[in-house]
């Protein structure tokens, strides 16, 4: 090569280094780095840069315009025939009843989408990335929103088991679409069919470089992926950073009104992780009044205020879970890795607000962290409201955080008692109100959502226990979503940066009046120093022990209208090895515990149907760690389940809860029909199987109001 050819060749190749780096000098934004932040929770503690904007597109009422104004709470979300189209616009007029074209998206790049989600959607979707004359995409909806790397052949190159169950979380995508200059969605279908949509999009400040997506991005990325979902996978056993430093173990004892430091570290550095395990005669009450205090850099008040069970998003008691930032084993051991930096020193204080003594046991891995002018703060801002009235009339934003200076938004915690007595999510759900992020100078929100349930990214009101890296639900005591109801997220790929000022709320909307309700929440974010929020100290009344409503009897309306409701123990035909167990989740306060010797063994119910026509009898049961399977009998032959097989497994391995299992219709005559419960078996953990028998429902499906 000449010399002539050789200079000319450092020129291009010197041009396209500065073409592809950032504007901050950084290397440019790809799907492999965006991958690498799915598990860097130390990034997370300096201000982005490049620097962005979190914003979402959603399908919420387009009525909601005016913050505080008539329609600001209305609720016509993706259902279908809502009195705006749920779009940015019109693109295309439907002929006749046929589908037409509406505008999902359109954002100039540089950006990225990092988060996907749907309850239901119908119709297709075309997907262009920057300028393409053909879209990336154009297929069917739903499963581009719950799974869009799915679409493209070349996921064959990745562990596609694992990546389903971590980067595909519940009804949400974390799979990320970088592009560079422009991201346009458009969604074909009829507006009078459902189409429920988020799409969280970062917008990164002009100039910033992103290599934008391909499908060849799967394979090339592949051991970045690969490595990301095994850590994603178990957090704790495959740490993505781990520190050098050695843990430091501490372990305090606290009697009644007594207050302690546990752990003093000297800066600047960061605590990489810890764990604490409470012990006390009544757990689930210590873990709510024993409060955890992080007090960075001498601040006042410290930086997290917060019950140590709510802290961990476990609460109420011990509800085992395993997320990115957070995980809870099933001995109570519960850690946190969210990375806390500090200047010059950190203390965690424990503080014993109960009236029993506490002990605590712990370990803190502190790692070498320098202090600079984007390095913020880590706060976990915790409150509660007693004594609410939940209404799907009067609803109310439900404050979660107010902040005014420089931070980023990384998580949120629900935690809820509802005591409402429809034993069914259609009349028992709490969460039909949608999240409201206002972001510096919004002057409507940066995130508008659909329902806190879609916010929390599941839908359809659901009971189940799951949990999941970024979100979860490791509590709903239920039927329905009755008792307490524990729910998280983390933004960790979809962090909101705010440069000026946050306000992040709830709405409180549910199906039906219901007071009572006790309602806590934790706002988690970074913020620099010299920012300032709404936290208020808390109080002794903040904490204090909640319990059910005693003897509560299943109401018939909404899901459960036009039923009759049996107490198990008053209509059963043999009582032969069973006791009756008091407690505040069962209806009336008792639950029936039946202690099957052998499968095939058989519990005879009487119920009565008062007039002929379809009818569904339900029957609502405890799950329990020392459950085992049963089946049902309808008059002498077997009683299928509507959508399931036949078998009815009761078996939790950590919780206690109380779940509706339904047979399918029949056309049921007048008069004393002959319900069985058949027990089949057992795990082999469990030593003396117990069927949890809570009651009956006899339900008319015909003439419905």
């Amino acid at each position: 090569m000449s010399k002539k050819s050789g200079f000319i060749a450092l020129l291009i190749g010197l041009f396209f280094v500065l073409s592809t780096a950032s504007g901050d000098g950084r290397t440019p934004v790809t799907t492999g780095s965006l991958f690498e932040e799915m598990v860097d929770l130390e990034a997370l503690a300096r201000f982005p840069s490049p620097a962005f904007r979190t914003v979402q597109y959603s399908s919420f009422d387009r009525r909601s315009r005016v913050p505080g104004g008539p329609d600001w709470f209305a609720n016509a979300d993706g259902f279908g025939g809502e009195p705006i189209p749920n779009f940015e616009k019109v693109l295309k007029a439907p002929e006749g009843k046929g589908p037409g074209e509406y505008l999902m998206a359109d954002v100039p790049g540089p950006g990225a989408v990092v988060r996907l989600w749907t309850a239901s959607i119908s119709g297709r979707v075309r997907v262009y990335v920057d300028n393409m004359e053909h879209p990336l995409y154009d297929g069917e909806a739903d499963p581009f929103f719950r799974r869009p790397y799915d679409v493209f052949p070349e996921m064959q190159a990745v562990d596609g088991e694992r990546f389903r169950a971590t980067v595909y979380q519940r009804d949400a995508s974390y799979a990320p679409i970088p592009f560079a200059k422009r991201l346009r969605m458009v969604w074909v279908g009829k507006l009078d069919e459902i189409h429920f949509y988020h799409i969280q999009v970062r917008k990164y400040v002009m100039g910033t470089a992103v290599s934008s997506f391909r499908p060849d991005d799967i394979a090339r990325f592949k051991k970045t992926i690969d490595r990301v979902t095994l850590a994603l996978a178990d957090p704790d056993a495959r740490p993505v950073a781990p520190s050098s430093k050695p843990p430091r173990a501490f372990e305090v004892s606290l009697a009644p009104r007594e207050k302690k430091e546990a752990l003093k570290l000297d800066g600047p550095a960061a605590l990489e992780k810890f764990w604490l395990l409470l012990q006390a005669d009544d757990l689930d009450t210590a873990l709510k009044q024993t409060v955890l205090n992080v007090v960075c850099d001498g601040f006042p008040g410290g930086q997290v205020q917060c019950p140590v069970g709510d802290f961990f998003g476990a609460a109420p008691g011990v509800n085992p879970f395993r997320s990115l930032p957070f995980s809870v084993r099933k001995d109570g051991r519960m850690t946190c890795r969210f990375v806390m930096p500090f200047e010059k020193s950190l203390s965690l204080v424990l503080e014993n607000c109960g009236g029993q003594a506490v002990r605590v046991a712990g370990e803190a891995v502190p790692m070498d962290f320098a202090w600079d002018e984007r390095t913020m703060h880590f706060r976990a801002r915790w409150r509660v409201d007693h004594d609410l009235i939940a209404s799907g009339e009067d609803v109310q934003d439900l404050p979660f955080l107010l902040a005014r200076g420089k931070g980023v938004y990384v998580g949120t915690t629900s935690i809820l008692l509802n005591p409402a007595t429809v034993p069914t999510s259609w009349g028992n759900w709490w969460g039909e109100g949608d999240e409201k992020v206002f972001v510096d100078d919004d002057r409507v929100p940066s995130i508008f959502g659909t329902g806190s349930e879609d916010y929390y990214n599941y839908s359809w009101s659901s009971p189940d226990i799951f949990f999941y890296p970024y979100c979860g639900q490791p509590r709903n005591d239920g039927p329905g979503n009755r008792g307490f109801v524990t729910n998280f997220r983390w933004h960790i790929l979809d962090p909101i940066p705010f440069a000026d000022s946050i306000w992040f709320s709830l709405e409180l909307c549910s199906h039906e009046q219901t007071p009572g309700m006790s309602y806590a929440r934790t706002g988690y974010y970074y913020a620099r120093p010299g920012t300032i929020d709404d936290h208020e100290a808390i109080m002794p009344d903040d904490l204090r022990e909640l319990r059910l409503p005693d003897g509560w009897q299943p109401a018939a309306r909404f899901g459960a209208r036009n039923s009759v409701f049996y107490a198990v123990e008053e209509v059963m035909a043999d009582r032969k090895n069973t006791v009756l167990q008091d407690g505040r989740l069962w209806a009336g306060g008792r639950l029936l515990v039946w202690m099957p010797e052998k499968p095939g063994e058989r519990k005879k119910l009487k119920i009565m149907v008062d007039s002929p026509g379809k009818t569904q009898v339900h029957i609502t049961v405890a799950l329990t760690p020392r459950s085992g399977t049963v089946t049902a009998w309808l008059d002498g032959l077997p009683a299928g389940r509507t959508g399931n097989s036949e078998m009815i497994d009761l078996y939790d391995p950590f919780r206690t809860l109380l779940r509706t299992f339904s047979l399918e219709p029949a056309e049921l005559s007048p008069g004393e029909h002959t319900l069985i419960i058949e027990y089949k078996g057992d795990r082999a953990e469990v030593v003396r199987p117990e069927i949890g028998l809570d009651f009956v429902w006899v339900q008319k499906l015909d003439g419905r109001p």
